[in-house]
């Protein structure tokens, strides 16, 4: 089976044909820096970048833009209520969403540009459309008219006569409501550039759609996002980019929401769990469990008690893959199960791809428990490679130091203090001292360290949750 995607412009799956033969690009709408991120805003980032491990491990060479809107209204709202620089304050949160993207395990991009740095182009794109007369300049405001594109709505599926903006009840100089801004004339104490219509600064959509295309061309193979800028942000895109005579995104992706209470997850509600606080509570690998489990397209309802069992689900991997490193030997990179593979080119359906994991340790535990070592090392493998794709293999993420909450110095440390206390106990059996073997069983036990004798000697798990 070849890979299909759910694309929202035709609302279908459709298989997966790249502008060029062995490259994959993508263009993701990234963070608009206003505030520290919360797990809402890092979905879409997990989401998009287990598509890109996937399409990486199928043989595609990937391009992947993720921008960052640096200038915005609420940008320059928040920085002057906060009393600092506008540039400060983005840049202040733009290193924290770097942060938490670097701590969930996310690829870094191939190129991360912000907004600010582009502007030469949204100018050049700006002329485009007004020579094609699909734009006009008003006072220093430049508009998009949606009238004169008889396509706008595709993406969105909604009536051009029943869409708001969202941009105020009576913008300057409009002379359609329904038009949308691409540059925004200069205001006192904002910052500003100069263009043939003024001094100004550039709207939202407009920043995507130069930025999409400096980078991969005037047609590129997908544009990815969340399911709240499917209207107006990339219906605008789309839009003004096939105005300019642009081909723009082959497929358009969009993952769900985080609700909590079934509302969005967003700063303006009041509901939001940021990513520090939430890995106050959980390793970012387990985080990143939680997150990237559901189907991309399901909004996930967020939940203290399904967070722990994300966790737990985890644990049971990583104590398979560590066991057998064990009680067998190092446990190398396998290769993808045909359910495994079947799974991600259906969508990238990460449930049924996660019940194969789940599938896999479930023999390989029953594997090592029967003494079949050459099955259980190699169903480990298999984990490992699956794992891999979705950017949680344990092994991995135990050799980061720092990254998993629990990195490989931390396991060493542990590892060294659990084997003398095993080490003890195996001399007091060996003396007869049974007494004294209970008890430092005991001890690791209450410890969180579960202790099975075999064949081969003591190995040494952590049980759940410890």
């Amino acid at each position: 089976m070849s890979l299909h995607l759910y694309d929202t412009a035709r609302r279908a799956l459709r298989e997966f044909v790249p502008q060029h033969a062995g490259t994959a690009s993508i263009y993701v709408c990234g963070a608009t820096v206003q505030g520290v991120p919360h797990v809402g805003h890092v979905r879409s980032g997990l989401d998009f970048d287990v598509l890109r491990r996937w399409l990486a491990h199928s043989g595609y060479d990937v391009l992947l833009v993720r921008n960052v809107t640096d200038i915005d209204d609420k940008i320059l709202t928040k920085a002057e209520a906060a009393g600092r620089p506008w540039w400060e304050w983005a840049a202040t949160h733009e290193r924290a969403f770097s942060a938490a993207y670097d701590a969930l395990g996310c690829i870094p991009p191939s190129v991360e540009p912000r907004a600010t740095g582009h502007v030469t182009e949204m100018v050049e794109l700006i002329e485009r459309l007004i020579e094609r007369g699909h734009a006009y300049a008003v006072d220093g405001d430049v508009y998009f008219a949606v009238g004169t594109w008889p396509s706008y709505g595709e993406l969105s599926g909604q009536r051009v006569d029943e869409m708001e903006q969202g941009e105020g009840a009576d913008p300057r100089g409009k002379r359609d409501p329904r038009d949308f801004t691409l540059w925004k004339g200069a205001k006192p104490g904002e910052p500003d550039w100069p263009t043939p219509w003024g001094r100004g600064r550039p709207g939202w959509h407009l920043e995507c759609s130069a930025m999409a295309t400096h980078y991969l061309g005037p047609r590129f193979d997908i544009h990815g996002g969340g399911l709240d800028l499917v209207f107006p942000h990339h219906e605008n895109e789309l839009a003004q980019s096939r105005a300019a005579g642009d081909g723009f995104a082959e497929y358009w992706l969009h993952n769900a929401w985080v609700t909590m209470s079934g509302a969005k997850m967003s700063k303006s509600l009041g509901n939001t769990l940021t990513i520090p606080a939430v890995l106050e509570r959980v390793r970012p690998v387990e985080l990143r469990y939680y997150l990237v489990a559901p189907h991309y397209r399901s909004t996930l309802e967020y939940s203290e008690e399904a967070l722990a069992e994300a966790s737990a689900a985890y644990h049971r991997i990583e104590t398979f893959v560590h066991r057998v490193h064990d009680r067998v030997g190092a446990v190398e990179v396998g290769r993808v199960s045909d359910a495994f593979a079947a799974a991600m080119d259906d969508d990238i359906a990460t449930p049924a791809a996660l019940a194969e994991v789940h599938e896999s340790v479930r023999r390989g535990n029953a594997a090592l428990d029967a003494g079949h070592r050459t099955e259980a090392l190699a169903l480990a493998g298999a984990v490992r490679a699956m794992t891999g794709v979705l950017g949680l293999d344990p092994v991995v993420w135990a050799e980061t130091s720092g990254a998993g909450g629990s990195g490989d110095a931390a396991r060493q440390a542990l590892g060294s203090l659990v084997d003398a206390l095993l080490e003890q106990r195996t001399r007091a059996r060996a003396e007869r001292d049974f007494a004294r073997a209970d008890a430092l069983r005991d001890e690791l036990t209450a410890a969180g360290v579960v202790v099975e004798d075999n064949a081969d000697g003591p190995t040494w798990t952590l049980k759940d949750g410890a």
